[in-house]
């Protein structure tokens, strides 16, 4: 496995799943708007979601790769693949029969789950009634993105990680589907895209069984049994969904909360993080994703020296995409958020409380990045004790902060207690890994920060001086607009790339470093 290449294929198809996301977000924007039927949407798309996003893309890989790697590495080619498999197999039953009755259960108690939920919809009777039904059309998807989460961390310590990737692109063009054809035959679009979200899980399902097939991976349901490796993985699965899944937690703690406050409040935080989660699911994601495997694999083998090479060599990619993202999104918030959502019932008001909470999650940006890939280093090492201790105090700052801030900030201040906790996050868990030795920053990581940070502030001032000159193109038609947002990204690429290879901040020579970095974990 080469790292870059890995990174480069989540990340390509990260990428286009976000393309698809964002043209799924726009429909939903113009014809639902920021009002009752969108957030009673979002909050029922929220819940499973939030698996989806524990799972998929942090909790459920923390917790079996490691454990699936090492039987292949253990066993060898042949017969660490049949040890690997049956462990798969005793995993997949177990699993498949809790979420069943899991799902059974809350599908029965939803009206209770969503007092939990979304408190502040109970003052609106037909809100919360429509939350409700819309979340029990979509919570049976934690069932299918559960298993699909399990198939993933298979295909994905065998090298193959294109077939996971994907899947996200798939719930996208279902939802899209969903909202174009679906619409008028479900009685409204809020019930359209809740159909949608159900319909996904089963496409996402047979997708991934077809290329475990296809990598000689089938993986059988039986009874359920708990072996003694079912029982290691359920007692680090739990706590992982919090240490790799604070950021989610902590958004889900924004939604309550935000449930309290005026209508629209849900949505915008919702749209916000929507386009923040394009550079946190391209860079944060497909970095984690990749890194795992291969820091098990090397610590594993006694690489140690190998696997600190790799974890440099991943904050020095994730850094130079972030840093320079997290602070155009916050210098260019409004725009972006005008050209993406600002049309049909989005109007102007929707678009600057959006825009607000944008530039606020931007701030956190790189710590969410950060987060994503320092907790490799944790569960490759299978520790999952200290990234929980970490989680809980930052779930407390978090839940502090949104309290004394709500009040005078609404929405926005939600936004910040989650920035907030974000790098406190990122700075704990940075800060245990050095004391322990297994994070020691090379010389190459801190000169490369101080070259990018300052390519990032000659960025920051070419964007803050060439946007008013297009203030004009934004206020104009739509083709204008989008010109002008592509014009104003690009001259920002421009910039940072120049200045970028001005300072030294990255160099082609980098990529064969990734390259060797990935050699290593042959």
């Amino acid at each position: 496995m080469i790292l870059l290449r890995s990174i480069a294929t989540v990340g390509g198809l990260t990428m286009v799943s976000r393309a698809f996301g964002f043209l799924r977000d726009i429909l939903i924007a113009a014809l639902l708007g920021a009002g009752m039927m969108a957030d009673a949407f979002f909050i029922a798309f929220k819940l499973p979601n939030l698996f989806r996003r524990l799972f998929a893309e942090g909790a459920f890989s923390a917790a079996f790769v490691p454990i699936f790697a090492g039987l292949i590495e253990d066993g060898g080619k042949d017969g660490g693949k049949d040890a690997a498999r049956a462990f798969a197999d005793q995993a997949l039953s177990v699993l498949l029969w809790f979420l069943l009755a899991l799902v059974i259960v809350f599908e029965l108690a939803m009206p209770w789950v969503m007092l939990g939920f979304a408190p502040g919809f109970t003052d609106e009777p037909e809100k919360f009634a429509l939350t409700v039904e819309l979340t029990r059309i979509t919570f049976p998807y934690l069932l299918f993105i559960s298993l699909v989460s399990l198939m993933a961390g298979v295909l994905n310590s065998l090298g193959r990680f294109a077939a996971a990737a994907a899947t996200p692109i798939l719930l996208n063009v279902c939802l899209i589907g969903a909202i174009v054809g679906l619409s008028g035959a479900l009685g409204s679009p809020a019930h359209a895209l809740a159909w949608g979200v159900f319909g996904a899980g089963i496409v996402q399902l047979l997708w991934m069984l077809a290329f475990c097939l296809r990598a000689e991976m089938p993986l059988r349901i039986g009874l359920p049994r708990l072996t003694p490796g079912v029982r290691r993985l359920i007692r680090r699965i739990v706590p992982v969904a919090i240490g790799a899944g604070v950021y989610q937690v902590n958004l889900v703690v924004d939604m309550v909360i935000a449930s309290l406050l005026p209508s629209g409040s849900v949505s915008f935080l919702f749209f916000a993080d929507r386009i923040n989660q394009l550079p946190l699911g391209v860079i944060g994601v497909a970095v984690g994703t990749a890194l795992l495997p291969l820091l098990a694999r090397q610590l594993h083998a006694g690489e140690a020296q190998a696997a600190m090479h790799s974890q440099n060599r991943a904050l020095e990619f994730s850094l130079l995409l972030t840093v320079p993202a997290a602070a155009a999104l916050a210098v260019i918030a409004e725009p972006v958020t005008a050209v993406l959502f600002g049309r049909g019932a989005f109007g102007a008001p929707d678009v600057a409380a959006t825009a607000a909470a944008l530039a606020a999650y931007a701030y956190g940006l790189p710590a969410y990045v950060l987060i994503k890939t320092l907790a490799p280093g944790y569960f490759a090492r299978e520790d999952t004790r200290t990234p929980v201790m970490i989680s809980v105090v930052c779930l407390v700052v978090n839940l502090v902060l949104n309290l004394i801030l709500m009040g005078p900030f609404l929405h926005v201040g939600i936004a910040i207690a989650t920035a907030v906790s974000a790098w406190l996050n990122a700075a704990l868990l940075a800060l245990v890994l050095k004391r322990r030795g297994h994070l020691v920053l090379d010389a190459r990581l801190k000169s490369r920060f101080v070259r990018m940070a300052l390519a990032v502030a000659g960025m920051t001032l070419a964007l803050v001086f060439v946007e008013p000159y297009l203030a004009g193109w934004f206020a104009a038609g739509e083709a204008k607009r989008v010109a002008a947002l592509a014009g104003l990204v690009g001259i920002g690429l421009a910039v940072f790339a120049a200045l970028a290879a001005a300072f030294g901040a990255a160099r082609p020579s980098d990529l064969k470093s990734l390259r060797a970095a990935g050699r290593a974990a042959k």
